[in-house]
């Protein structure tokens, strides 16, 4: 008894509330001098809790004289309060002020940034734009499988030392995939082009992430997913005709938007693909 009184108040029924409904249902329809006196309750609050259950439609009044109510049915009240809920829901949504802007939330901790992640995959209704490397992608296969399972389209780019796209992405200031991999590797999802995640995972760096729903960081991720993969395809036809002409890794157009300290650092010459020449001493 004490268990069911107790999920009636969850459901947002006082305490005399519950023990009315609960009291009608046991015992069947009565007015409230009964249910008082069963409840050892006062008259008017039981008159009163009575009406405020039968404007709920959570009790209903029975024709005739005396004033009798009916407990309903446990169906018939569960949907009543259902739909209740739903309606009331659906106007939370909508109406509650969104604040001026989508936050960021910055995100530490391998399970932490996992358990998100996952849940955020499980929520998916539409599509999930993945960008990661392999280990990343072996964690979450089976969230993702599940996913696919439900309709749910799952576009992958999948990093790594034996993928094509290792070579293409990895611009020249990279002296390899080690070196590029040493501070943690990338990973980024979009799901339902609208909830995103980017952060690092792995090297010298603890697990951290930005989650965020802003409109401008999910653009930023589908572009740059996007151009993943045409650079990919563009690799996987004409590899050796874009190495010829534009460098290993478009070295040569990439060149003109490295800082030019960085530059001269490594001793390239800006206005070509030579090693800069320095000037000889008078």
């Amino acid at each position: 008894m004490e268990q069911l009184l107790h999920h009636l108040r969850n459901l947002g029924f006082t305490e005399i509330e519950s023990k009315i409904m609960v009291d009608l249902a046991e015992h069947g329809p009565a007015g409230g001098y009964e249910v008082a006196k069963r409840l050892g309750a006062s008259r008017s609050n039981v008159y009163a809790a009575m009406q405020r259950l039968e404007r709920q439609g959570a009790l209903e009044r029975m024709s005739g004289e005396p004033l009798r109510y009916r407990a309903l049915k446990p169906e018939e009240l569960t949907r009543t309060i259902s739909m209740r809920v739903e309606a009331s829901l659906a106007f939370v949504e909508k109406s509650l002020p969104r604040g001026a802007g989508a936050p960021f939330l910055s995100m530490e901790g391998d399970k932490a940034v996992l358990d998100i992640l996952s849940r955020e995959i499980g929520r998916a209704k539409r599509e999930i734009i993945v960008d990661v490397w392999r280990e990343e992608a072996e964690l979450l296969r089976e969230p993702l499988a599940e996913a696919e399972s439900r309709g749910v389209r799952v576009v992958w780019a999948c990093d790594g030392p034996d993928h094509g796209l290792a070579r293409t992405l990895a611009w020249s200031g990279w002296d390899d995939l080690g070196a590029r991999s040493r501070g943690g590797r990338k990973f980024s999802f979009v799901v339902d082009r609208s909830w995103c995640m980017l952060g690092m995972r792995g090297g010298e760096q603890e697990t951290g992430a930005v989650i965020t729903e802003h409109p401008v960081m999910a653009e930023l991720l589908l572009h740059h997913f996007t151009q993943q993969m045409v650079l990919f395809h563009l690799e996987q036809d004409m590899g050796e005709e874009l190495e010829e002409r534009y460098g290993p890794n478009f070295e040569n157009i990439q060149r003109e938007y490295i800082s030019s300290g960085f530059v001269e650092d490594r001793g390239i010459d800006q206005r070509s693909d030579k090693p800069a020449e320095t000037e000889s001493e008078e």
